[in-house]
């Protein structure tokens, strides 16, 4: 995915337009443009050339009246900060200091304010009257001229947008006022006095200059509020450190952390902020995560203890030697995915772009259609033009294109607060759609370290030289039960067999030789396959089975060798984390590859009967699962293993406990749970529904105002006000009501 920054846009028929422009680029498979960010997120086809493909999306780009250029590292740390509110307050304050007198003048003898009586009357009094609203108007419309400019390039490209509107509303207003000083001319020069009073009563300077410094007013609204959105963003870039402690040579040097190299050592003293991902080479200390995970109890760190950049080093010294450095670290990469999730379109936003591309011509055509039938219902011009300018600065989709991103924003950052990252828009929309739950044992409902607690050898084959023979052939496993082997073999201090031929049959077990000699481990009805399992031994693995010990089989040379039990221990808050899934009107399942046995114990363990258990599953199976729930209503997938990759693709939403998950896992899925807490499951669906909510009230709202007012104004009881409020007022309430989920938080 190819990120690129857009400047030029001004509201959600802006972004729309720019998103159809290169979405008709050859080589582009998807793209996705935020108004929020101001950014646009390009999938390349996958036979597209990169180069080729960026320089006509450019080409595209600007072809539609638009900026763009490739994001790079500098800019997407520019993107966050709000550099747009200063240089509006700028241009609202320099436009009030010519509305307020314009306001005075035109309107203030109306609610009986003194008015020199140089500017009352006809004759040369009416002249310099309507010149002097002439002159304050046009300071104000040269301020904002980017409205006029943006305004003409969407009527160029046949894309009108915000500034277009904008622009019509005060350019007929302008014109009509200039117009109004030309009747005046001829009235003086003819003598007519009635006709030099009617068009002094009717200048409507005032109207061009009000609809400028109010639209002004609402972009400046807008755009402190959407600063506010990437609060929990900004938040978390600060975080990191700038400089590191590097010893070179064998000295200590201070660094910026842009100097640190992979492979350097660092030293972090108690009390500081780790600058790049690590292992700890010397030293043994606690560290607070909470910038990461959500979780406030720090981690005890030894020798061989990772360690992540913006992590705080609490009450000893470590030094570490750097793994991932840059843009590689974990904190770039949830401030990536934060970002992203906001970048991209969820199907709610889709839709609101959708009605946002049609509403802006809609509305222009009501608003010349307005204009003409109040003129043919025999009102004045100057009425007939106030209902069409109402309806023109109504129209602006503002608020429809704003609903969803902003909400996306505050949500995704909320989650990365609690250590829930959400990838994609879409994953955090159909998050919050999910209405079951399938949770993988091992690593997610318990600890995913288990360890060895029982051995039963054979006669032939006496207990060390079974678990030697076990240590050897799960040596290549990445499976946790495999480590428990290693752990308890090493603890014996026993060597490894030496296995050669390996191999791994996914959900059933190991295969190998040593000396010549075919061994096997796994479960009992992948031993069956070699050999016959004598009563004693199968008794002893039923027995471990009932206990919720998971029973692993081994066969030397076709011949049964013996049991070894491994007990993996649940989790202190699954039990807890099931009954809140549960609370929130969730279908909770443990799906399991282990035995029935093992999985209803353990089932039993955290809440859940034995209806809700399904064991015995291979990777295969689990997808099948998943397909039969998914017949019922949206499935979430919760794993963290390189198995568990292949199902949380299927699944609707898939769930990867990253903290202790392989790459494999989180790169399939769609929420990433950083701290491997299973509570922060149901905090992942509560945050993602609460924002779908907000998402849904922000559109009903804005929907309902726009259309409401639209009438009114069109049928001549709403006036200008009423307008700019529906049309800024409605954008800026939609922000500040999902900024609520950020008080929340901060409560």
């Amino acid at each position: 995915m190819q990120r690129y920054e857009i400047t030029g846009m001004s509201c959600a028929a802006c972004a729309s337009h720019v998103e159809k422009a290169v979405a008709a680029v050859p080589g582009v498979a998807s793209v996705a443009v935020s108004l929020l960010t101001n950014s646009m997120q390009v999938d390349y086809a996958p036979d597209a050339d990169p180069d080729a493909t960026a320089r006509r999306i450019l080409r595209a780009v600007d072809a539609a009246g638009y900026g763009a250029s490739l994001a790079s590292a500098e800019s997407e740390s520019a993107e966050l900060e709000d550099t747009e509110t200063p240089k509006l307050k700028k241009r609202l304050i320099a436009s009030l200091c010519f509305l307020v007198p314009l306001m005075y003048i035109s309107m203030g003898h109306m609610i009986g304010l003194p008015l020199g009586s140089v500017f009352h009357g006809g004759g040369w009094h009416a002249i310099l009257y309507a010149g002097t609203q002439l002159v304050l108007t046009l300071p104000v419309c040269w301020i904002n001229r980017e409205f006029f400019i943006s305004g003409w390039k969407g009527i160029k490209t046949r894309a009108p947008g915000m500034d277009t509107l904008v622009a019509l509303g005060a350019g007929a207003s302008l014109a009509y006022g200039v117009f109004a000083i030309v009747m005046i001319c001829i009235g003086l020069s003819t003598g007519n006095d009635d006709l030099v009073m009617q068009y002094r009563h009717d200048l409507y300077f005032e109207s061009a200059a009000m609809i400028l410094t109010l639209i002004t007013v609402g972009k400046t609204l807008e755009a402190y509020s959407k600063g506010k959105t990437t609060d929990a963003l900004k938040s978390l870039m600060k975080l990191a450190p700038q400089t590191a402690c590097v010893l070179r040579g064998g000295e200590q040097v201070t660094v910026p952390v842009s100097e640190v190299n992979v492979g350097d050592f660092f030293l972090v003293r108690p009390g500081e902020s780790i600058p790049v991902d690590g292992t700890v080479t010397e030293g043994i200390s606690t560290v607070n995560e909470a910038a990461l995970t959500g979780e406030s109890m720090p981690v005890d760190k030894f020798p061989g203890s990772p360690v992540s950049a913006a992590t705080i080093n609490q009450n000893g010294a470590l030094t570490c030697r750097a793994e991932r450095v840059g843009q590689d670290t974990t904190l770039s990469q949830v401030i990536r995915l934060v970002r992203d999730a906001a970048a991209t379109k969820a199907p709610l936003a889709k839709t609101a772009d959708r009605v946002s591309g049609i509403f802006v011509p809609t509305v222009i055509c009501i608003a010349a259609a307005t204009f003409v039938i109040w003129l043919l219902l025999g009102q004045t011009f100057t009425f007939a033009l106030a209902r069409g300018i109402s309806v023109l600065v109504i129209s602006c989709p503002c608020a429809l294109g704003l609903a969803t991103p902003v909400a996306i924003m505050v949500g995704s950052g909320v989650g990365a607060k609690n250590g829930i990252l959400f990838k994609t828009a879409a994953s955090l929309e159909t998050t919050g759609y999910t209405d079951a739950v399938l949770l993988d044992k091992t690593g997610t409902v318990t600890t995913g370290e288990p360890s060895v607690v029982k051995i039963f050898g054979t006669r032939n084959v006496p207990e060390k030289f079974l678990l030697s023979m076990a240590a050897g052939l799960e040596l290549r496993s990445e499976h946790p039960l495999a480590r428990a082997i290693l752990q308890r073999a090493e603890k014996d201090h026993l060597s490894y067999a030496t296995v050669t031929d390996f191999e791994a049959v996914p959900g059933k077990g190991l295969r190998g030789k040593v000396a010549g000699k075919v061994i096997a481990g796994g479960n009992a009805d992948f031993i069956r396959e070699t050999c016959a399992l004598p009563d004693d031994l199968q008794q002893a693995g039923d027995e471990m089975s009932a206990d919720g010990i998971t029973p692993l089989y081994f066969s030397l040379a076709g011949k049964a060798a013996g049991v070894i039990g491994v007990s993996d221990v649940v989790k202190e808050s699954s039990a807890a984390a099931i009954a809140q899934m549960q609370a929130l009107g969730l279908q909770v399942v443990m799906l399991t590859g282990d035995n029935a046995a093992t999985a209803r114990h353990i089932g039993a363990a955290v809440g859940l009967d034995a209806d809700h258990v399904i064991a015995g599953v291979l990777p295969a199976g689990k997808e099948a699962e998943v397909r039969a729930l998914q017949k019922q209503g949206r499935v979430a997938m919760v794993g963290d293993g390189i198995n568990d990759a292949p199902v949380l693709a299927r699944a609707d939403v898939g769930v990867a406990m990253g903290g202790l998950g392989a790459d494999a896992a989180i790169e399939a899925a769609d929420v990433v749970i950083m701290d491997d807490k299973p509570s922060r499951i149901a905090t992942a669906i509560a945050i993602a529904r609460k924002t779908l909510h907000i998402v849904r009230q922000n559109i009903l709202f804005a929907l309902t105002v726009k259309i409401l007012v639209l009438v009114l104004s069109a049928v001549g009881i709403a006036n200008m006000w009423a307008a700019v409020f529906a049309d800024v007022g409605v954008s800026v309430l939609a922000i500040l009501n999902a900024l609520r989920m950020l008080q929340k938080q901060k409560d």
